[in-house]
């Protein structure tokens, strides 16, 4: 045990990465809505991710280089530089919801009242001049990244167990009822996006060659990622579970927008106790994701710019601070100005089209060169996996922009004449306000 205890390691920073505010709100969304429907689910998406874990940990032992760089030898720079504009970009995107949940971390434990948006912002600005402070300070960056992971793990563990043992144990105070809402695709399409993290298994390689890991220590990575993503898959079903026992068949079901909510309405049913203990795991996972996030996006965009892929060399580390400070700068926007950012979340998820696939495609391709698939005993079965885990990406990728699109294009109004654009826009503007989970007819 000890020693299989031990073999935990870069694979747990990618759990931690993967397993932030948006795989708690849609596992929770999807555990309210879907029922225990999602469990299969999640379990498909840990295997399909394992895989491509497993894979990029053997490329990052085999690899005489860094992932990019080996991609500019072989397929030319511009290949790698546009592996690394994609992934940066959608990091610094996503980044800002980052910022917005450690604000939806922070407010349940102050009680119902939100807080000001002065204070989010002030909040934000401490949060990150403390995550720069970190890299810049720190000298053995990698070993405090991985002990810090390990950490908001297990506060992860503790808080969503402790909270499914209370809400198993109590009743749930109503009689479910069937639910006559329409499945909702897009929840589901993210449920499975946000556990199977293309992004987050490209980084595995480089968080291997941080280790020190080489080509003896790959049955040691095995174990890491098996172990790592079990913990992923295995506290998102326990999230899952929760939303399910506390929301599922309830008459009044409440509308989960934000991971705040979610810890918020469990305190009517359980008391104050439980919606701190939950705001306490979202918090970990808040902070997890933040700090993660931003490094993949610096480390590989500083590879493919052939600047360096260590974190002991500074372009890692600016560029890694321009992702944090690019993600500050969206929330704090979005928070001072009551703007839709439907524009912003169409960019984002229409990168993931070109994005995911080409970033599972050089994994894959990687993976299935002679020299490096020998020096890494990489097996036909994993490569068999991965190339699944890349036609899934494809899928996802474009089954998730038309759902988005679908989701927020207001439909041309052709049987009434002398629609103005004013008007058009306004249809539009109600359209973004109505809750996710809100009948398709309003």
């Amino acid at each position: 045990m000890k020693r299989i205890l031990s073999a935990i390691g870069p694979a747990i920073i990618v759990a931690a990465v993967v397993l932030g505010p948006g795989s708690i709100l849609t596992s929770s969304k999807v555990g309210a809505q879907e029922g225990l429907a999602g469990i299969p689910i999640i379990v498909a998406a840990s295997f399909l991710m394992m895989s491509m874990v497993i894979l990029s940990t053997r490329l990052g032992a085999a690899c005489e280089h860094s992932l990019c760089t080996e991609l500019a030898e072989r397929l030319g720079r511009p290949f790698s530089v546009l592996i690394g504009v994609i992934l940066f970009l959608l990091v610094a995107i996503f980044q800002s919801s980052n910022n917005l949940a450690v604000i939806g971390g922070l407010e349940p434990l102050f009680g119902e009242e939100p807080l000001s948006t002065p204070v989010r912002i002030a909040v934000l600005g401490g949060v990150n001049l403390t995550i720069v402070g970190f890299l810049y300070l720190l000298r053995n960056i990698y070993s405090s990244v991985e002990n810090l992971m390990k950490l908001l793990i297990a506060v992860m563990v503790a808080a969503f167990l402790t909270n499914l043992v209370v809400v198993l144990t109590h009743d749930r105070g109503y009689e479910p009822v069937a639910s006559g809402s329409p499945r909702d695709w897009l929840a589901i399409l993210g449920l499975i996006g946000t556990t199977f993290s293309v992004g987050g298994a490209f980084y595995q390689a480089y968080l291997v060659r941080e280790k020190g890991w080489g080509i003896d220590d790959v049955r040691r990575g095995t174990i890491d990622s098996v172990l790592s993503i079990s913990i992923l898959g295995g506290i998102t079903c326990i999230v899952l579970l929760t939303a399910w026992r506390v929301f599922h068949g309830n008459p009044d079901q409440p509308a989960l927008k934000s991971v705040g909510d979610v810890a918020l309405v469990l305190e009517p049913s359980f008391g104050p106790k439980a919606r701190i203990i939950f705001a306490c795991g979202i918090l970990a996972g808040a902070i997890s994701s933040f700090l993660g996030n931003a490094l993949i996006g610096g480390t590989v965009l500083s590879d493919s710019l052939g600047l360096g892929s260590r974190l002991e060399n500074r372009w890692p580390l600016h560029l890694t601070f321009l992702a944090l400070l690019s993600g500050f700068a969206v929330a704090a926007a979005s928070l001072t100005q009551e703007g839709s950012t439907v524009h912003l979340i169409t960019f984002a998820q229409a990168l993931t089209v070109v994005g995911l696939p080409a970033i599972a495609a050089a994994l894959v391709y990687l993976g299935t060169r002679p020299d490096l698939r020998q020096k890494g005993h990489i097996p036909g079965l994993l490569i068999g996996l991965t190339t699944l885990g890349l036609i899934v990406s494809c899928g996802l990728a474009t089954l998730t922009v038309n759902k988005v699109v679908a989701k927020i294009t207001v439909p041309a109004v052709t049987s009434q004449e002398g629609t103005s654009h004013a008007e058009s826009v306004e249809e539009s503007e109600a359209l973004e306000s109505v809750p996710d989970d809100a009948p398709q007819d309003e």
